[in-house]
Formats: structure tokens, sequence, C-alpha cells
């Protein structure tokens, strides 16, 4: 007995240490700055929060405010929310005090059949019976187990927590997405449109010179052919515009019939200027690194209670009770007189008692799942690190990206100011019968292709705009949220 309670002891130690331990997330080295070219912006966490304020439209700010309340993700999110504080105020109640109150009550009648009664034993008759029990479990928090598991609920609720936020998130940015993506088809197709009316022009030209005898007849089937594909081209983009608009319907929880009450006609925004950050800031900023850090946190709570298995578990059992018996008997009337009476008999009790459990035989189990719990913990660690490098990643690269498309689009404005010109140029020069179809129409391309390269490069640069902010960790209340 003492080699064994002796090797209850050391186990005890050896766990004692681990369990005592509660380390931070661990620190991921990050740069201090992003490669970012000059021309960056401070920006203020509350206009991060709400970021796409800074495109100044007012029909985006309408469509993210519906989708924050009507969105199918806004709602899912609201509910989840609702499951995680009440998961947690369960979790925090089971570590308190526990009782209940029970109570019984009976009525009996008995009658006597065998004859063996009699007056001073009394065998027949009604007996009645009430108790009633308060009894509480009260478990002593000697090794921190209990302090410990509510740390380890926090810890889940926050996680619960930054989960629903990262969907929110993600919610606002694809909304705005979808947005910008729906104006850049509605672009195109009063491009396209635009188009048509030229090539209309151009043959309605053609034909002319045709019947004239001053151009040749193959000039209008030519032109006649690229007006057929424009009308084609027209009726897709139509098609892509109305899918766009079903899309975002969606996405902001509106009615599908509501399809003429999202404007995209108007011209889009400019891209805001490129917000100034650090990179330090993504570990409080972004929800999925938060998300990570509280799972981590859970992971060693957790582990901490897999070491703190193997103390003993003190509880007090305190108790309170009521019962009253009515039952037949005798009344005793002197000085010979025995009546048949009932007797009732009222009692009123407590208990004060203390359990003590210490696991013996299963301690080398105890100790193998808590190693599994320590292995868990490490995963989380990695994971945690995993996330914070993975946000830095994507907030540079879209740092990157978004200054290419800006310049991009510097680019492309001035090439299309230029192919503009001479297409106009060649225009004019067929009506006149100075330059012929096909260098009107190689100049037409020309301008067609680098117009349609700029419209889709400033659409593409709002898009990423919306990557940058998102990357940065915005698009939710990061100063209501509690760690």
């Amino acid at each position: 007995m003492k080699r064994f309670a002796g090797t209850v002891l050391m186990a005890m130690a050896a766990a004692l240490p681990a369990a005592a331990k509660d380390t931070p997330p661990p620190k991921v080295a990050l740069p201090a700055a992003y490669r970012i070219p000059g021309g960056a912006q401070p920006l203020a966490p509350a206009a991060l929060d709400q970021w796409w304020r800074l495109f100044d439209d007012p029909m985006l700010n309408a469509l993210e405010a519906e989708a924050a309340t009507s969105a199918i993700d806004a709602r899912t999110a609201a509910a989840r929310i609702l499951e995680a504080r009440a998961t947690r105020a369960a979790q925090t109640a089971a570590t308190w005090p526990s009782g209940s109150i029970t109570g019984n009550a009976s009525d009996q009648q008995a009658y006597d059949i065998g004859g063996g009664g009699n007056d001073l034993n009394p065998t027949s008759g009604v007996t009645k019976s009430v108790t009633g029990n308060f009894n509480v479990s009260w478990e002593l928090d000697l090794f921190g187990r209990l302090r410990v598991a509510r740390r380890v609920a926090n810890a889940d609720a926050a996680e619960a927590r930054f989960d629903v936020e990262g969907t929110r998130a993600a919610l606002a940015a694809d909304v705005a997405d979808a947005y910008f993506q729906g104006k850049g088809f509605a672009i195109q197709l009063a491009d396209a449109r635009e188009t048509l009316r030229i090539q209309s022009g151009l043959l309605s030209v053609a034909r002319r010179k045709a019947a004239a005898g001053a151009g040749p007849e193959d000039e209008a089937d030519r032109v006649a052919g690229l007006v057929a594909q424009d009308e084609a081209q027209v009726a897709d983009l139509q098609s892509q515009l109305d899918s766009s608009r079903i899309r975002l319907l969606i996405l902001v929880g509106r009615d599908l019939s509501a399809m003429g009450d999202v404007d995209l006609t108007a011209a889009p925004p400019e891209p805001p200027a490129t917000p100034m950050a650090l990179p330090s800031q993504l570990l409080t900023r972004r929800p999925d690194v938060r998300e990570a850090e509280f799972r981590l946190r859970a992971a060693l709570g957790t582990a901490r209670l897999a070491h703190l298995a193997i103390f003993p578990t003190i509880t007090l059992l305190p108790g309170l009770g009521l019962s009253s018996i009515e039952s037949p008997g005798v009344s005793y009337i002197p000085p010979t007189t025995l009546i048949s009476s009932q007797q009732t008999t009222t009692t009123g009790f407590w208990t004060l008692a203390a359990g003590v459990s210490q696991p013996t035989l299963d301690i080398p189990k105890l100790l193998d799942q808590a190693r599994a719990e320590d292995a868990r913990t490490r995963q989380a660690a990695i994971a945690y690190e995993g996330a914070v490098r993975t946000a830095f990643g994507e907030a540079q690269t879209a740092f990157i990206d978004l200054e290419a498309g800006r310049r991009a689009t510097r680019i492309l404005a001035d090439g299309e100011v230029h192919a503009r010109r001479a297409f106009e140029a060649s225009r004019r020069r067929y009506a006149e019968g100075l330059d012929d179809l096909t260098a009107t129409l190689g100049a037409e391309q020309s301008w067609r292709t680098i117009h349609s390269a700029l419209t889709s490069e400033r659409i593409d640069t709002l898009r990423r705009a919306v990557r940058t902010c998102k990357a940065l960790g915005g698009g939710w209340a990061s100063n209501t949220v509690g760690g």
C-alpha cells in the first residue's frame, strides 16, 4: 500500500507543473510594415469597421445595411451568437453549487384480512405521508479545476463569436464584390450598346456607298456580320447583368421580384485611398486570427483540465429535509380507555456530509489522455501561427494587387484616350471616302479592346479595394467584442 500510495503521489507531482501552465498564444514574428508604395493614408479603426462607406456610394451603403439585418447569413449569425451565449452560461453554471428540491406524497389504504389486528396494534386504515428534501452538491475548487473550466467556457464562446464575426465580414465583402461586379456588367452592356450603335451607323454608310457604286457590296455584308455579333453580345451581357442582380438580392436577403430596385447603371465610384496599417494590427483586427487565438486558449484550458483530472475531488453534500406521516394508531384516555385514531408524526432534519473521490487505477489512462490533450494544444498553437502568417500574406498580396490595379488603370485610361481619338478620326475619313473600311474597323477594334480592358481594370480595382479592406480585418465592429 505504501508503494501504491507513493506511485499516486508521484503521478500527481508530475501532473502538477503541466496543470499550472497558462501559456499565452505564441508570438509570431511579423514584418514591421507592409511593402506599400507612397500615398497610403491612415485609417481609423471605426472607418475600417464599415469600410464600404469609404466608397461614398449611397446604393452600396443601403445594400450593406440591409444585408446586416436581412441576409440569411446575418440571421444565422445572430442565432449562433445566442447559442454561444447560452452554451457559455450553461457551462459556467455547471461549475457552481447544484441542488434540487424533491418531494413525495402518498395516500395508502390498508385492510385487515388476516384477523391479526388488535386495538394495541392496528393494521388497517389510511396512511398518509409527505416528504421533502433539498440536497446540495458543492465541489470545492482546491486545485483550480472549476476556474479553468469557466475559462474554457469563455474561450469557447469567444471562438464561436469570432467565427460569426468572420461570417459577417465575409458577407459585407461579398455584397460589395457582387455590387461592383454587377456595375461592371452594366458598363459593359452600355459600351456594347454604344458599339452596336456605331456599327449600325457604319452599316448605313457602307450600304449607301455600295448603292452609289462608291464601295463594294461585301463591305456592307462584312459590317452586317459585325452588327449581328454586337447584338448577340448585348443580349449576353444583359443576361449576365440580370444574373448579378439576382445574386445580389439573394445576398442581402431581398425578394427576387425586386430586381428593378437595384440600380447598377450609375457610374462606379473611385476606389478609396490605400489604407495605412501595421501588420501587428491583424492580431486584433482579423476575426479568423482571433478565432484561432481563442481556440488555442480553449485547448490550453482543456489540457490543464486533463492534467488536473488525477487530483482528488472533494464535494460538500449538505441537505435539508421534512417528513410528515399520518398513520393508524391508538390514543389512551385514562384510566383504562384505548381509542383507535390517526397519529401524525412530523420531523425535520439536516445533513452535513462530504465526499472524496481520488482516481487510482485510472491514473495511467488519465495521464495518457493528458498527453493527448497536450498534443492537441500543440496543433492549435501551430494552427494559430498559420492563421497569423496567412493573414499577413493575404494583406500584403491585397496591397500589391491594389497598387498594381491603380497603375494599370492610369496607363489604360491614357491609352484609351488616344485609341478613341484615332478611331473617331478614321470613322470620319471613312464617311468622307478618304479611308477604307479595313482601316476604320482596325482602329475601332483597337479602341474597343483597350476600352474594354480599362472598364475591366477599373471594376477589378474596386474589387481589389474590397479584398484589401477585408484582408485588413474590416467589416465588423471589433471594439464591441471583448476577449
